[in-house]
């Protein structure tokens, strides 16, 4: 088995699949900015460090790589591009993010990165995951479980009819695989998503029902309103921060194909009730922040 350069491999999809080559007795570079988080992700392996600010470490960390995955942001795929060997193979990770009506930097970085990769005509895969939950330490369902055992009612833009299509992280990591292990013909991209899409008012319920919570009661709320009331949670001690930019996408629909995912990599996501069972079933640490903030 061929060793895999992984940057980004001390967050949280970059440590996940980082666990998962090891334990199939594949070899790793883990590429880091960060010794001290690297050392908290428990792997035995020395990593090389590089900010992927800074071209020449980037690509001395990546001189002799056959196989490159990037869990680090997508704004940094430029950079990537250029630093690694015109031969190697490249998984990168986007976001569905670049499908949203309301474009942040997120979302235009990530259509950038997309860009670069496509234009380079360069071997490999960039997977754009949905939401990620049941990683350890995520922020997504956890948050939303602390939030449920503090409301006594759930205020969401039309009732929560707009649709979510959330993916377990144990299926992210196995598309990762997946991709490392497929040889590709020039550059794709494929879209990582749930079996299904679900509204988000069904969503809060599987969570609550998956954390043990009574049903929460979800109320129909004007949009308007919920903006103007985000900057009031970062007061609030006994409520989790909520921003404006993720009460707005509460209303657009986020439902996606993942017939090619199935097709080319034999994707098959769990259903959100099994994956939420696993996510509570495990104990969970910390939020992990980006590698590369």
């Amino acid at each position: 088995m061929e060793t895999v350069h992984l940057i980004g491999a001390s967050g949280r999809s970059g440590a996940a699949l980082c666990r998962a080559l090891v334990a199939r007795g594949q070899g790793i570079v883990p590429v880091v900015r960060d010794p001290t988080r690297w050392a908290a992700v428990g792997i035995p392996t020395a990593p090389r460090i590089a900010d992927l600010a800074d071209a020449a470490a980037l690509r001395a960390a990546l001189a002799d790589a056959r196989a490159v995955v990037s869990c680090a942001h997508a704004r940094f795929t430029t950079a990537i591009l250029d630093a690694a060997p015109a031969s190697a193979r490249l998984v990168l990770l986007g976001s569905t993010r670049k499908f949203t009506r309301w474009p942040d930097d997120h979302a235009r970085d990530v259509l950038a990165g997309e860009s670069a990769f496509l234009a380079t005509g360069r071997s490999g895969v960039m997977l754009h995951p949905t939401m990620i939950y049941g990683a350890a330490g995520e922020d997504n369902v956890q948050r939303l479980a602390a939030l449920l055992r503090r409301l006594p009612v759930v205020p969401l833009p039309g009732g929560g009819r707009a649709l979510v299509q959330p993916v377990h992280q144990d299926d992210v990591t196995g598309a990762l695989l997946a991709a490392l292990a497929r040889t590709w013909d020039g550059p794709h991209a494929l879209v990582l998503a749930g079996p299904e899409p679900v509204s988000y008012a069904d969503f809060v319920r599987a969570v609550a029902r998956a954390a043990g919570l009574p049903p929460p009661r979800i109320i129909a709320v004007a949009l308007a309103p919920l903006l103007a009331a985000a900057p009031l949670t970062s007061a609030l001690p006994f409520l989790p921060r909520i921003r404006a930019a993720e009460i707005r996408r509460l209303a657009e629909d986020k439902a996606f194909d993942i017939a090619p995912a199935r097709r080319l990599l034999g994707f098959a996501p769990m259903r959100l009730d099994a994956g939420l069972a696993r996510t509570f079933a495990r104990p969970q640490k910390a939020p992990i922040p980006p590698e590369h903030p």
